[in-house]
């Protein structure tokens, strides 16, 4: 994972090259056709599957590729502010403003230095509705994180629910965490984290029982019911459920790949290997670090 640049960028560098990339920007959307032709509908499918890529480089935590794929995403975030700033809607700099207020706003321990060390609760900074509200004293990054969620409730066009934050188009194990991390924020969440396995237990029960009376609807709900549990209990424990599951993923097509290349060499295909030669191979690989 070699480096990009043996030096790091100076501020100046760094904005020259920000303003660089959008007059590149602006060069290709008057004078490319595909640029040009560019909306936000068609290019919503691109920026999933280029924010999907920068997760695979993020995986493999391959240097070059996360600088490569960060850059791709930028573009995509340009093209919006350039689309808005020809609707007359927005533009970059309203973008990044608007980010910047959000997140002084967000965190009154860092840019209110009175409310740091606070032994009782203090009031918020106003928010666009001009009603104030509480934060709690600010130890450690749990604090933050409780502060996060009721500031964003208090901004006038913020989340007016709890849950109302959470995107529905984002993939459904991500959801579900976020949705029970939210919960926790306000109080809603297992007193000792031992407890929520007595809930994986049950959730299982119940999904063995729908099971045996094949029952699919019942099954169906109940499945989802469990792998909720499942997931409720890796946030318990700080572990990252879709990280966890994808390198479940890519270990299982690297063991998978070995028996299918030792198929290849000995000229079978792997319908023709018993369920105990495939087994032996898959051993093999794990005993190989695979």
């Amino acid at each position: 994972m070699a480096l990009i640049s043996a030096n790091m960028h100076t501020k100046e560098e760094k904005v020259a090259a920000f303003g660089r990339m959008l007059d590149v920007l602006d060069t290709l959307r008057e004078k490319c056709p595909w640029d040009r032709k560019q909306t936000n509908e068609s290019l919503r499918p691109n920026t999933i599957e280029e924010t999907y890529e920068l997760c695979d480089a993020l995986m493999n935590e391959d240097t070059a590729e996360i600088c490569k794929e960060l850059g791709d995403v930028l573009l995509h975030i340009g093209f919006y502010a350039r689309i808005g700033e020809e609707k007359g809607e927005f533009d970059i700099a309203d973008v990044c403003n608007r980010l910047v207020d959000k997140l002084i706003y967000r965190h009154p321990h860092v840019y209110h230095p009175s409310q740091i060390g606070a032994d009782e609760p203090r009031p918020l900074p106003y928010g666009e509705d001009g009603e104030a509200g509480e934060f709690q004293k600010v130890t450690g990054v749990e604090q933050v994180l409780d502060n996060w969620e009721q500031i964003k409730q208090r901004e006038k066009g913020g989340n007016k629910t709890v849950l109302g934050g959470v995107p529905t188009s984002l993939p459904t194990l991500i959801k579900a965490y976020r949705i029970q991390d939210k919960a926790r924020h306000v109080g809603f969440d297992w007193q000792q984290r031992d407890d929520v396995w007595q809930k994986v237990h049950e959730e299982l029960g119940e999904l063995e029982a729908e099971l045996a009376k094949n029952d699919v609807e019942r099954s169906e709900s109940e499945l989802g019911d469990f792998l909720f549990s499942v997931i409720n209990a890796a946030r318990l424990y700080h572990l990252n459920p879709d990280n966890a599951l994808e390198q479940t993923n890519q270990k299982f097509i690297r063991r998978f790949n070995y028996i299918e290349q030792h198929s290849i060499k000995q000229g079978r295909p792997l319908t023709e290997m018993t369920l105990g030669e495939m087994d032996e191979l898959w051993n093999e690989a794990k005993k190989q670090g695979l």
